[in-house]
């Protein structure tokens, strides 16, 4: 299912390792092997995130 999202900005709330949830506006540019890569929205930066610690995703609201 978050194939789909592949090449959109999603808006995901993620558990981190250390426990703590925080939500990210990403752009998604692949899946695989149960990780997403992306690239934060908010700081340009490429980052990879596990599958199973993505807790909900979204389409991102546009200013």
């Amino acid at each position: 299912m978050p194939e789909k999202y592949i090449g959109q900005h999603v808006e995901i709330v993620y558990l981190d390792r250390a426990g703590k949830i925080t939500q990210r506006k990403i752009e998604v540019k692949g899946i695989r092997g149960g990780l997403v890569r992306a690239t934060c929205l908010q700081t340009g930066a490429p980052r990879t995130f596990r599958l199973d610690r993505i807790l909900a995703w979204q389409p991102a609201k546009t200013a």
